[in-house]
């Protein structure tokens, strides 16, 4: 009686929970935390070794190693990994080689379902293109140095399945990607979303070289690249799929460029944030030539009320937002000017 007493007065504890919640709390932990964990008791590491918590892994918080993750992949990445995001050495006085070929290969082969890949401030140019896990979709390089033949399919030389099929590409802050890299990547014809920010090595020469093998596009963002109204003319003329298109911080955009995109009938999402070459007359011809436009974005041009106002009676299904975040040259936050976007 007394045991029971003790027992109801005591407050209740993790360990009370079920195995599902546990999971479920183990699962927004940091994977440091989350291995830590595993030294409590036997419950705990059994978890800790669930394939359910080591789908999506960020390690982009950690200085890691060759040897660290060689050791997550072995014990507990095999079979159950999705999701892959971490960074190198690069900006280190001690550059490290983190992510070898022959790991790149052993997470290929013993993690099939892998198709999200993240990388930040990784040297890459010791990796053929080839060496990058072919179930791999979603590819996201940041602050990286990327070598010259990458993303190139040589003919002949492997078969196409063994190269992964990139459907989501993010390059930022990579200023060895070129002109020639997009050209690689877009014949293959994959895409259905392109982002590039800040990219400076991006040409008008290169939009109209990759363009016309970039029909599937969907979503397309050239955030703070050297482009200019040639290369909208070409986005405009090939990429008719388009749903949302970013063109926040073209500072050499004018309006006979804008208006090459008025074509693009599908277009659901713009942004024009710090175009500030762009008319009110003809951004307002932009607007009534797309039907299904629901969000515009003009943060960073500063127009007078009456010009909100009149870009609001074009749209009339919308509102002006003029409190927001948007996106700088150098992707701080910045206070939105104004913002068109719909109610519904």
């Amino acid at each position: 009686m007394e045991k029971r007493e003790r027992e109801a007065r005591s407050p209740p504890s993790l360990s009370d929970l079920p195995d599902c919640l546990l999971l479920m709390i183990l699962a927004w932990l940091p994977p440091r935390d989350r291995l830590g964990g595993a030294r409590i008791c036997r419950r705990w590491n059994r978890l800790v070794r669930d394939k359910f918590l080591w789908r999506h892994v960020d390690l982009t918080s950690y200085k890691i190693s060759s040897k660290t993750l060689w050791h997550l992949l072995r014990n507990h990445l095999q079979g159950s990994l999705w999701t892959l995001k971490a960074q190198g050495y690069i900006n280190s006085v001690r550059k490290r080689e983190v992510f070898t070929p022959a790991l790149m290969q052993a997470l290929g082969k013993q993690c099939p379902s892998l198709c999200h890949l993240c990388l930040t401030a990784t040297d890459l140019r010791s990796l053929l293109y080839e060496h990058i896990p072919s179930s791999l979709t979603t590819l996201e390089l940041s602050l990286c140095e990327i070598p010259s033949g990458w993303f190139k399919v040589p003919e002949g030389s492997q078969p196409l399945w063994t190269y992964p099929k990139i459907q989501h590409l993010v390059i930022r802050d990579v200023p060895s990607f070129s002109d020639q890299h997009l050209f690689n990547i877009s014949v293959q014809g994959t895409l259905k979303s392109l982002v590039l920010s800040n990219t400076y090595r991006i040409s008008d020469a290169g939009i109209q070289r990759a363009s016309p093998h970039l029909g599937k596009l969907e979503h397309l963002t050239l955030q703070c690249c050297s482009i200019g109204d040639s290369a909208t003319h070409f986005v405009g003329r090939h990429m008719k799929s388009l749903s949302t298109l970013d063109l926040g911080g073209s500072f050499h955009l004018t309006d006979a460029g804008l208006l090459c995109l008025s074509s693009l009938s599908l277009l659901e999402d713009v942004s024009l944030a710090h175009c500030i070459a762009l008319s009110p007359e003809a951004i307002l011809a932009f607007c009534q030539a797309l039907p299904q436009l629901r969000h515009l974005d003009l943060s960073g041009i500063k127009f007078k009320d009456e010009i909100i106002h009149k870009i609001q009676a074009t749209l009339p299904d919308s509102v002006v937002d003029q409190h927001g975040p948007s996106i700088n040259t150098h992707g701080k936050p910045y206070q939105l000017v104004s913002k068109v976007h719909s109610r519904s």
